[in-house]
């Protein structure tokens, strides 16, 4: 099983997203996590809406910290927050560089959904 962790700063949108991508396309064989350096502590009602729109239930998610997640990675990926996210062992690590779709009109967020979803399937293909 492939253990994978998702980190922005907020925890409330894209490293959601991406957790939630890496349960649909990997299902049982990968452990899905997503952490952020300042958690908001709530899933930004977007990427709920976002989501649903593709079937996925997000409303079971929880915005956590990285204090909340341990252990070694098999690819710990951060979703361009720069200094803010801190380094976490893993056996590969990226930086996806998205920007924080919060603030953007619904084309712009789906936008970033969608191409989180595509980066998200690459990279469980690669991790077989």
């Amino acid at each position: 099983m492939k253990r994978v962790l998702f980190v922005c700063i907020e925890n409330s949108n894209r490293s959601q997203m991406a957790e939630a991508f890496a349960h649909i396309y990997g299902g049982d064989g990968v452990e899905a996590y997503s952490a952020g350096s300042k958690p908001s502590g709530v899933i930004n009602p977007k990427a709920i809406r976002f989501m649903d729109e593709l079937g996925y239930d997000l409303t079971a998610h929880a915005s956590k910290s990285l204090d909340d997640v341990a252990g070694q990675f098999d690819a710990v990926i951060t979703m361009g927050c720069g200094d803010s996210c801190p380094w976490v062992p893993a056996k590969r690590r990226e930086d996806w560089g998205l920007p924080d779709p919060k603030h953007m009109d619904d084309e712009g967020y789906r936008a970033v959904r969608d191409d989180i979803a595509a980066r998200v399937k690459q990279l469980l293909a690669e991790l077989r």
